[in-house]
């Protein structure tokens, strides 16, 4: 029987996987009520299903499995843990972290969340993607993103629904966004280690259940999200949300019995010695070489969109999908996405690299997948910092052909929600992390960055003239690149976060009063320019139309010579194209298009 819950108006059946179990309780209650009953179920091969005589929507319900206890042989069962439901649509409250989710013993029942039967959900409306090929991709953290925008009525702040206010859409528009991506929504439980420092986990890539939207984030649950991207594609605006399907928040053997380690530990990928695989770097993988696993996170992508109207996904770590447990780039996953009704049109993104052996996978995935591309990343901020061959930088600009081939599938960005914000790399040369209680030692080592004289804030106006001029030039390279582009909020006005590279437990909302304007005004303009000719932003450019940024005929040297200073090629037809030019000592991207000029 497939796993979750059915209600019908006479009846709700419960199913839930888990195999190993001697036995599975059912625990059902009032929204708000203290009173529980307990339902015992009956086994059905690897699944254990029971009948309730009557609609139990609104009503509450967790779990309780019984049988051994043997962390070291994969056994977790603890009649005394209440377990939530791997299929759970909605959750009553948040997660929270405490000791007693590993002790054996301890009950947990005034800890973890009751899910909420939903009963029979709306169907959304299933459109085509809103995402063209060449389009901006705007990434954003709900929370930060909208919690201190002035506009946003205050109890809607911070919400997925603040994303449907009109002073919000108004800003995407400005920026011509094509699709904005959602850093996680879904239901998470912070990192062991944040609560003692007094820190949490403010990105949401630890999570539990798949389905369950986060309450704190979106407390009108599936209604608010499918509510919400109504309203952006009123805007034409399309929805991506990015999902973690890699791991789940129970972490490594010291962490919590929450839901999945409770019930079907085997959804965990293992070595041949029975130690839990890490290619995550949270202590414990998803093992999608089993198909329970891969229908899990199928049937988490259809719900999203049957019923919210997603335009596709962001898939965190994306080779661990396609682990069994080496990466297979003919994995079973893409073959059941791309014979989904569904799911076989949506935009598909990967995070190309995860941590396990083999784990950097840039341009292995199928063709009609795009993926981030920190070769783009690091080779723009390289050549802007003057460390870089031209050669290196037209690489990235017409395509990343060495890469993808002849599929333009590159998402081009200059910074995301993991490392330095933009206006960072042009103000720090070393990360600033203390403040995460690790001793500076998280995040990445090596940025590409530079600070132009000085570490940090700097009252100079020639520094600070230097640093504007840098971040248009950067943000020129990005709007005039081949492929789909990425720019992540706050970067089109200056965001900062201090240098902190890792801030995924630092809350940083951002500050609407305060932003640089002409800056994002400037950026306003370049996205316009490329919407006009977004067409010529998804082929690669002619081979015979580069030129150095005076004109002249680049030579090999030319190319691999970090003095030669730009260059300069055509997007499409020499009449009604765009002329590009790229120079690195006057800190400039120019435009020439029919008519205008940048």
């Amino acid at each position: 029987m497939l796993p979750g819950v059915r209600v019908t108006p006479d009846a709700t059946t419960f199913v839930v996987r888990a195999p190993a179990a001697a036995a599975v309780t059912l625990c059902l209650s009032k929204r708000h009520g203290k009173h529980e009953a307990l339902v015992a179920m009956e086994r059905h091969g690897d699944s254990w299903v029971t009948v309730v005589p009557r609609d139990c929507t609104g009503e509450c319900y967790g779990y309780r499995a019984d049988g051994e206890w043997a962390p070291d042989r994969g056994l977790w069962f603890d009649p005394a843990k209440f377990l939530v439901d791997p299929y759970a649509i909605e959750l009553d409250r948040c997660f929270v972290q405490d000791s007693a989710l590993g002790e054996f013993g301890a009950d947990t029942a005034d800890l973890v969340p009751r899910a909420v039967v939903t009963g029979p959900l709306h169907e959304a409306i299933v459109d085509a993607p809103l995402l063209p090929r060449g389009g901006l991709v705007y990434e954003l953290n709900v929370r930060g993103f909208t919690e201190l925008h002035p506009d946003v009525p205050k109890g809607q702040r911070g919400t997925v629904a603040a994303l449907a206010h009109p002073a919000v859409i108004e800003h995407l528009k400005k920026l011509h966004v094509h699709a904005v991506e959602l850093m996680p929504v879904t239901a998470c439980i912070d990192e062991r280690h944040l609560p003692p420092l007094g820190l949490a986990n403010s990105w949401g890539y630890n999570p539990v259940a798949m389905m369950a939207l986060d309450p704190g984030l979106c407390p009108g649950g599936v209604a608010e999200l499918r509510e919400t991207v109504t309203s952006l594609h009123a805007a034409g605006i399309g929805v991506i949300l990015d999902l973690v399907l890699n791991h789940s928040g129970e972490s490594d053997i010291h962490g919590g019995v929450l839901s999945l380690r409770g019930l079907d530990d085997t959804s965990y990928a293992k070595e041949p010695d029975g130690r839990m695989v890490n290619a995550t770097g949270t202590g414990n993988t998803l093992d999608f070489a089993q198909a329970h696993v891969r229908q899990l996170a199928l049937d988490t992508l259809r719900h999203f969109v049957r019923h919210c109207g997603v335009d596709g996904f962001r898939f965190d770590l994306a080779p661990v999908l396609a682990r069994g447990p080496a990466f297979d780039r003919h994995a079973p996953i893409f073959a059941e996405i791309a014979a989904d009704p569904l799911l076989a049109d949506r935009v598909l993104i990967a995070e190309p690299w995860d941590i396990g052996p083999g784990g950097y996978r840039l341009g292995m995935f199928p063709p009609n997948w795009l993926e981030w591309n920190d070769r783009y990343r690091d080779d723009v901020r390289r050549f802007w910092r003057g460390d870089a061959a031209i050669g290196e930088l037209a690489m990235r600009v017409a395509g990343s052909s060495d890469v993808f081939g002849d599929d333009c599938r590159s998402v081009n960005f200059l910074a995301a929600h993991d490392g330095f914000t933009l206006a960072d790399v042009v103000a720090y040369e070393h990360r600033h992390n203390l403040a995460n209680g690790e001793e500076n030692r998280d995040g990445h080592h090596e940025n590409f960055s530079w600070n132009n004289g000085v570490e940090g804030p700097s009252g100079d106006p020639h520094i600070a003239a230097a640093r504007a001029n840098d971040l248009r030039a950067m943000l020129g390279t990005l709007f005039a690149s081949t492929g789909t582009i990425m720019l992540t909020a706050g970067d089109e006005f200056g965001r900062s976060q201090q240098g902190n590279n890792n801030a995924y437990c630092q809350h940083m909302p951002i500050d609407w009063e305060g932003r640089d304007r002409e800056l994002e005004d400037h950026v306003a303009h370049l996205s316009a320019r490329r919407a006009a000719h977004l067409d010529l932003f998804h082929a690669f450019p002619d081979d015979g139309q580069w030129r150095g940024p005076d004109g002249r005929e680049l030579r090999a040297w030319d190319w691999e010579s970090t003095a030669t200073s730009g260059f300069s090629f055509r997007l499409g037809e020499w009449e009604g194209g765009v002329a590009i030019s790229i120079d690195r000592r006057l800190r400039s991207v120019t435009w020439r298009a029919p008519g205008d000029q940048l």
